[in-house]
Formats: C-alpha cells, structure tokens, sequence
C-alpha cells in the first residue's frame, strides 16, 4: 500500500508538474500579449508631461478593451493639449494686453510730465506758453482718459457683461443717430439706405457704439472734402446685416486679419494724434460676439473700405450666455 501511495503521489506530483509547465507555455504569450500593452501605456502616461502633450499611444493591439482604454487616453491627451495651448495663449495675450496698456498709459503721462516741467522752469510767467501747455496737458488727459474708459469696456465684455435686451429695429437705430453722425462727419457726404421693420433683441446703448466706433474709423480714413461714408442696413439670410462702407484709402491686406486685434493701428502717428489707441474695433468686434453676429471687413486699397456685421434672427443662444 505504501509503495502504492508513493507511486500515486509521484505520478499526481508530475502531472501537477506537467500542468504547470504546459500552462505556463501556452498562457505566456496570452499574458504578454495582455500586459505589455497595459505596461506601454502606464509606461507612456509616466513619461507624460507639459512637453510632450502631443505623444499619443497606439490604439492597434488586437484586443478590444485595451484598444478601448488606448482610444480614451489619447481623447484625454487631446484635451489636456488644447487646454494647455489655450492656457499658453491666453497668459500671452494677458502679456501683450499688459505691456500694450502700460506704453499707451506711459506716452500721455511723459507728455504731462514734460509740460509740467517747462512750466515749473519759468513758462508759467508767460501767457502764451502757459496757454498752450495747459491745452497740450488737457488733450493728453483727455486721450489717457479715454483709453482708460476702453479698457474698462474691454475688461466688463470679457468678464460679466450686463446686456440690456429690448426688442428694437436696428434701422430706428441708425435713423436716431443720424442728427450725431451728420456732425461727425463734417463736410463729408453721408448716405443712409434703411430697410425698416426688421425687429430682434438688441442692446441699444453697445449697438450705438457699434456704429459710432465704425463711423469714427471711416472719418479717419476719408478725405475731409471728398469722403463719402454709406450706412446700409438690409436683411438678409436668417438674420440681417448693417454695413459702414467709405471710399477713404483703403487697407493693406497685410493689415485685414490684425484689425481686431487689441492695440493694432495701422498708421501709428495717424491714430495716436486723433487720439486712437487701437481699442474700438477690438470693442466692437466683442460687442457683436456678444450679440452672436459675426462682423468681416472688405477693402481695396485708394477705394475704399466696407464693414459688414450679420446679426442672427435666432436669439435663443445669447439670451441663454447673458
């Protein structure tokens, strides 16, 4: 019996031996199969950092779930890529916003403090030059003021903008300020072409600085004499459209996609001595967004140029963001 038992336990301890050895042959490659991959990939999520945000994993391993798992990753690296670009871009233009603003806040200040030094040298004795000091400072304050008021605008539309619904017709609008921008224009010719009827919601007081901001652009760019400045207002596909059209100078093409962009001017000595800073094209570009239209600009240099801004019928999106 125990020679039996010996026999019997040897030959169970073999087979158990066998089993395992044939297991492990055959589940190896399964296993490898199964776990390298999951090894790359928390090999790769370790490796992963602000740099190399753009790396994706191979979603091609033949078996479902990893591939699945794979797939997810990657969306995850997609999104974290975008936020952080977005991130970049945004602490860059936050850069370039600041640096902008400080130079335009330095120039006026320089000049006020260039005139108050002349006029504690002695100028103040002297009328004509106390005159025409305290109109240089005054035009300079004027202008800082201005550009702080701007600022103001820019930082309430990007931040929690108060929007004043009320249903109106943009052609009333226009026809209201028409006394205002007959003024402005001077000896300018003007035209208006309005198409009444034509009600939506609107912010009345931000879309009359839509069009002063437009007009005052075609006045700077057109002959004082010979300019001519069209306001058409006409609907159009689901929506409707105001164009302000000159046949000033014209723009460079080099000059289009920057318009609306925050402090870019396209003739520097031209806008700083009108008292421009670049900032009413940016506020108006983000008044329209904020309306959900869309505003282009066409121009043919020593023709003219024309911008157009579509407001949409449907109001359901911006009353939902305001």
């Amino acid at each position: 019996m125990k020679e039996d038992l010996l026999r019997q336990l040897l030959l169970f301890v073999g087979l158990a031996v066998f089993a395992l050895v044939l297991g492990l042959l055959t589940f190896r490659p399964v296993l490898r199969k199964t776990l390298i991959p999951l090894s790359n990939i928390v090999g790769t999520m370790e490796r992963m950092d602000s740099e190399r945000l753009n790396e994706r994993l191979p979603e091609e391993h033949g078996q479902t779930e990893i591939d699945r798992l794979a797939h997810s990753f990657n969306l995850m690296l997609g999104r974290l890529e975008a936020s952080f670009l977005a991130e970049q871009e945004a602490k860059e233009q936050m850069r370039r916003f600041v640096a902008d603003a400080s130079h335009e806040l330095r120039t006026p200040l320089t000049s006020i403090h260039g005139f108050l030094e002349v006029l504690l040298r002695g100028a103040a004795s002297n009328p004509e030059q106390l005159r025409k000091s305290l109109e240089s400072m005054h035009g300079e304050s004027e202008r800082m003021n201005k550009l702080v008021r701007d600022l103001l605008t820019l930082a309430r539309l990007d931040r929690a903008p108060t929007v004043q619904w009320t249903e109106a017709d943009l052609s009333s609008i226009v026809e209201e300020m028409e006394p205002q921008l007959q003024l402005l224009a001077d000896r300018r010719k003007v035209e208006f072409d309005l198409h009444f009827g034509s009600y939506r919601l609107l912010d009345i007081d931000k879309i009359k600085q839509v069009i002063l901001n437009l007009f005052h652009n075609s006045i700077q760019h057109t002959d004082p004499e010979r300019g001519k400045i069209r306001l058409l207002v006409r609907p159009v596909a689901q929506g409707i459209e105001l164009s302000v059209a000159d046949n000033g100078s014209g723009i460079l093409p080099d000059h289009l996609p920057h318009l609306f962009e925050r402090f870019y001017r396209i003739d520097s000595s031209r806008t700083r001595k009108s008292g421009g800073a670049g900032l009413g094209l940016s506020i108006t570009k983000s008044i329209v967004d904020l309306h959900g239209g869309s505003i282009t600009v066409d121009s043919r240099v020593g023709e003219g140029t024309v911008f157009r801004i579509r407001l949409p019928d449907n109001m359901t999106k911006v009353l939902s963001l305001s």
